[in-house]
């Protein structure tokens, strides 16, 4: 035996065609099914988060909103009882007053009834005194009819004046209805 290495040299062996080389190593174009599935979990999990996130937000806002409401109803006269303090000041002026005469109690009154007309305005409360207008049953209440030379179902005497706060009836109108003559 000699000590000389054998060179096999080029072996005879048939060479592999494409199509056999693709067939046989497999192709990693397309993420196994493992690397789907992963990924359609983290997805699902962050929507599920974001989904807790958006329905804690609603939340708050639905509470804030409440609570809001809460707070405007307990202080919606607050405007209108600021209003009213003048005038309750000024009445109990009036009434403090020892020697005072029937002239200065009268313009002190008037003052008074100024500042209350301008509470009632501030607060959009309006007078309604339908004398001589046509008789509404949504916002007058009639006590009785008279017979009158005026047309009939208009209003012919005010009894006492309704009110109206942003043109819902607060309080009717009392009236008296002019009915037609008998003839």
């Amino acid at each position: 035996m000699s000590d000389e290495t054998i060179n096999p040299g080029p072996t005879n062996a048939p060479a592999e065609s494409p199509l056999q080389a693709a067939a046989a190593a497999p192709v990693d174009t397309m993420p196994s099914l493992e690397e789907a599935l992963r990924t359609a979990e983290l997805k699902a999990s962050e929507h599920y988060d974001a989904w807790l996130r958006a329905k804690a937000e609603t939340e708050n806002v639905r509470r804030r909103a409440a609570e809001d409401a809460i707070k405007e109803r307990k202080f919606a006269a607050e405007k209108f009882a600021s209003a009213m303090l003048p005038v309750k000041d000024s009445l109990e002026a009036a009434l403090g007053s020892e020697n005072a005469s029937l002239e200065t109690l009268r313009s002190g009154v008037e003052l008074t009834l100024k500042q209350l007309q301008q509470a009632f305005q501030g607060a959009n409360l309006t007078e309604v005194a339908p004398q001589g207008e046509k008789f509404d049953p949504n916002r007058h209440q009639a006590i009785s009819m008279v017979e009158s030379d005026a047309e009939p179902n208009t209003v012919v005497q005010v009894l006492q004046k309704g009110y109206l706060l942003h043109e819902r009836v607060i309080r009717p109108a009392l009236v008296i209805v002019a009915k037609a003559k008998a003839q």
